[in-house]
């Protein structure tokens, strides 16, 4: 994770992150997403270690789908991944810090503070809900 750090931080306006971010110890599921959005050439939120920071990324949308930003709120502050698809009750995502690994884990529907969509120009035609069935363990604090 510190190589992560170090990559996001080689640009001028993120040089806090590898200031900040000096020991794996410290929750990374922001700099997971850091990562992401900088290798797809997508804009990094203003501090964005922070899971909750992660609410200002791109634009609000009340229908997530494939490849969106999901934020959820959890004991102690928040986590964030990719909409990777749903069952009834939860949301299959993709994230960091996940069990201390990037994984794909199920979060309850009703931990959700919100879905972000990127600022596409064109969006990809695969940019859709996905129906998945419930199983597997549901995560109940990503920290």
């Amino acid at each position: 994770m510190l190589s992560w750090a170090q990559e996001v931080g080689q640009d001028p306006m993120y040089n806090g992150v590898k200031k900040f971010y000096n020991a794996d110890s410290i929750p990374w599921c922001g700099l997971f997403m850091a990562v992401v959005a900088k290798r797809s050439s997508k804009q990094i939120v203003k501090d964005p270690l922070w899971a909750l920071n992660w609410g200002n990324f791109g634009k609000h949308t009340p229908t997530p789908m494939l490849g969106d930003v999901l934020v959820f709120i959890r004991n102690g502050g928040g986590h964030v991944g990719l909409y990777i698809g749903e069952d009834s009750t939860c949301f299959h995502v993709l994230g960091g810090n996940q069990s201390d690994k990037v994984c794909i884990t199920r979060i309850e529907k009703k931990r959700l503070y919100t879905a972000r969509r990127p600022n596409y120009i064109n969006q990809p035609v695969n940019v859709r809900k996905i129906s998945l069935s419930s199983s597997g363990t549901v995560s109940n604090n990503e920290a």
